[in-house]
Order: C-alpha cells, then structure tokens, then sequence
C-alpha cells in the first residue's frame, strides 16, 4: 500500500438513520439537514434507492453542473458526512438504462421517493482538509 491514510476505531460505534424522502424534496438538501441536527461528526451512506424527476450532477473534471432530465432511477449513493459538509457521488439510470454519474449537486428534485439509510458514527470526526498532492478539500479522520 502506498502513503494513503488507513486507520481502524476499536471504539467507534455505529448506528443508522432511515429516512424516506417524499416527491419534490432537493436530496442533497434533505440529506445535509437530516445529519444536521445529529450529535456524530462523521457518517457515510449506507444504501439508498428512489427515483428524481431531475439530477444536477458535476461531471468529473468539470466546473459546472450538468442537468439530467428524468424521469431517473437512482442506482447508486454514495459518500461521507463531515461537520464541513458532505461529499457525495450519484448514478443514476434513465428510461433506457443508459447510466450517468458524477458529483451529488443541490437540485436533484425527488419523484416518487428516496430510501436512504445513513450511518452515523461517534467516537469519530470527518473533517476535510486540503490536501497538497491532490489539491482538493479530501477526508481526514481522527478520533472524537
């Protein structure tokens, strides 16, 4: 393994938020104020299922957001939750299959709903720093 960062918390634990997010909610929106009003500094999707009329996604190595018009079947969340905001990738398929996927933007407005567990972990802290090789605001972790 290379210089990455890996670390274990033999006394961290971990329990679970259940949301389901209801037509026209925004999910990036509903994830950050579900998390919000929490007492952990650190959680990470867990698994989530639904559907979006629209998705606003940053492409990678773009600036700017790209719209997707649905209707969408969400295929994949994923991501972490850190006191200095959430970083969260989306996939999603429209009605042929064709998949598309990119960075989590506000914007991307519910259909029929969002099943989304989360979980939520004390005895740690997520918090993002930049880092001088990548550039970029990335995870760092420490013990809470």
């Amino acid at each position: 393994m290379s210089d990455a960062l890996k670390a274990a918390w033999p006394g961290s634990a971990t329990r679970f938020l259940g949301l389901r997010l209801l037509p026209g909610d925004d999910l990036r929106r509903a994830l950050q104020a579900a998390v919000a009003g929490e007492p952990e500094a650190a959680g990470f999707v867990a698994a989530c299922v639904g559907s979006l009329t629209r998705a606003e996604l940053r492409m990678a190595g773009q600036d700017g957001a790209t719209r997707i018009d649905g209707p969408l079947e969400i295929v994949a969340l994923s991501g972490t939750f850190s006191a200095d905001g959430p970083h969260l990738h989306l996939a999603v398929s429209d009605a042929t299959g064709r998949m598309t996927g990119g960075h989590l933007l506000d914007g991307c407005e519910i259909r029929t709903t969002a099943e989304v567990i989360l979980g939520l972990v004390s005895g740690l802290r997520f918090r993002r720093e930049t880092d001088p090789r990548s550039g970029y605001a990335e995870l760092y972790f420490t013990e809470h």
